[in-house]
C-alpha cells in the first residue's frame, strides 16, 4: 500500500458505502444509484453533470438542470446528508459586478471549488461561442459572475481548490465549435481571475480504447501527499455515438503540468441501465468529489447518461495503488506541457 494522505480536512459525514465482496476495480456504485432522477423540479426534464461540496455542516451544489425546453442553466441544491436533495425552483440569478441581472444565454456541466472563503463555479456556455463562464459567491445568495477566462472554443474548466505557485490554476480542454472530435487538457494560471496565462499541456488522448477520441477534466484535483488526485472523462467513438468513462490520474504537487502517473485502464465504465440507457446514452461524466482526510474515504459525483446523478465511493490508497500499478503515462505526459 501507497499509504497517501488526503490533504484536506476532515469530513465525518461523508456520504459512504462500504465496498462490496468480489469487486476488481477501485471505484464501486452506490446500490442506491441514481441518486438524482428525472424531472426533479417543475420545468427541469433532468439533472446531471451537477458538483457538489460541504457547507456549513450539509452539502450544497450546483446542478445542471436540462429545462423542458432543452435550454440548460444552473440550479442551486442542498442536502443534508449528499445524498437526498431539494432544489430551488428558479435557475440560479447571476448578476453582473454592479448588482444587475447578467444571465448567460445557457449554463452546463457546473464545477464548485472553494478557494480562501470564496466559492467559485464554473460552467460551459456561450460566449459568441463554447466557451468558460464563472462566477462567485461567498454566501449562495449572490452570485457575480467574473470575466470569462478565454475566448471560444473551450469546456471543461476545472480550477484547483488552491493556487499553486501563487497562481490560481485552471484546467481546461481547447475545442471547435461543434460537438468536439477531439481534446486535450491543458492548464493556465492567473494571478486574479481575470488574466490568463501561463498555459501547459497536461495530457492527450491516448491509445487506450476507452480515451482514444478526447479527454477532458472532471471533478476539481484532490490534493494528497503524492500528488493531485484527478478523476476525468476518456471519451471513444462507436458506431452507436461516443462512450464517456472516468479515468484517473496523479499530477505533480508543484508543477501540475506533469504527470506522474496515468491510469491505462478505466476506473468506471457504463455498465448499468442508468448508465446506458439515457437522453445520451453510455456516459459516466465526473464533475465532483467529497473526501475525508481521517479516513481517505472518496465520494465521487457523476453524470449517468445526461439523464442522472450517480455517486461512486473509494479510498485515496486503493485508486492511487491502482493507477500506480497499471500506469502507462508517456513522456509527453511527463513533460513540463510548455514548447
Amino acid at each position: 500500500m501507497t499509504n497517501v494522505k488526503l490533504l484536506c480536512g476532515a469530513l465525518p459525514n461523508i456520504p459512504w458505502q462500504d465496498k462490496p465482496a468480489g469487486q476488481t476495480l477501485p471505484l464501486w456504485r452506490y446500490t442506491q444509484n441514481p441518486i438524482i432522477r428525472r424531472n426533479p423540479v417543475p420545468g427541469v426534464a433532468r439533472i446531471f453533470n451537477s458538483a457538489v461540496m460541504p457547507y456549513q455542516g450539509a452539502f450544497i451544489g450546483v446542478f445542471r438542470g436540462e429545462q423542458t425546453n432543452g435550454i440548460p442553466f444552473i440550479y442551486l441544491g442542498r442536502s443534508a446528508d449528499g445524498v437526498h436533495w431539494d432544489f430551488a425552483k428558479d435557475k440560479i440569478p447571476f448578476v453582473d459586478e454592479n448588482g444587475a441581472p447578467f444571465m448567460p444565454p445557457y449554463a452546463y456541466d457546473p464545477r464548485l471549488v472553494e478557494i480562501e472563503g470564496t466559492y467559485y463555479i464554473i460552467w460551459c456556455q456561450d460566449f459568441y461561442g463554447a466557451s468558460i463562464g464563472m462566477a462567485k459567491t461567498t454566501d449562495f445568495k449572490t452570485f457575480t459572475r467574473i470575466e470569462n477566462p478565454f475566448v471560444p472554443f473551450n469546456r471543461n474548466a476545472v480550477l484547483f481548490p488552491r493556487k499553486v505557485g501563487g497562481y490560481y490554476t485552471l484546467l481546461s480542454r481547447p475545442s471547435d465549435s461543434g460537438h468536439t472530435p477531439f481534446g486535450d487538457i491543458f492548464l493556465s494560471q492567473s494571478p486574479d481571475m481575470v488574466f490568463w496565462g501561463r498555459h501547459r499541456h497536461v495530457m492527450g488522448k491516448s491509445g487506450n480504447w476507452w480515451e482514444n477520441l478526447k479527454i477532458g477534466g472532471g471533478a476539481a484535483p484532490i490534493e494528497t501527499s503524492l500528488g493531485w488526485l484527478l478523476f476525468y472523462h476518456g471519451v471513444t467513438g462507436t458506431c452507436n455515438g461516443y462512450v464517456y468513462s472516468i479515468g484517473g490520474a496523479i499530477l505533480d504537487r508543484d508543477e501540475p503540468s506533469k504527470v506522474l502517473y496515468r491510469c491505462s485502464t478505466f476506473l468506471l465504465t457504463p455498465e448499468t441501465d442508468y448508465e446506458e440507457r439515457g437522453f445520451v446514452p453510455n456516459v459516466c461524466f465526473p464533475c465532483a468529489t467529497l473526501q475525508d482526510a481521517a479516513t481517505g474515504r472518496i465520494a465521487i459525483y457523476y453524470g449517468c447518461a445526461d439523464s442522472y446523478v450517480g455517486l461512486a465511493f473509494t479510498t485515496v490508497d486503493e485508486v492511487c495503488d491502482y493507477i500506480i500499478a497499471h500506469d502507462n503515462a508517456g513522456e509527453a505526459d511527463k513533460e513540463l506541457g510548455r514548447r
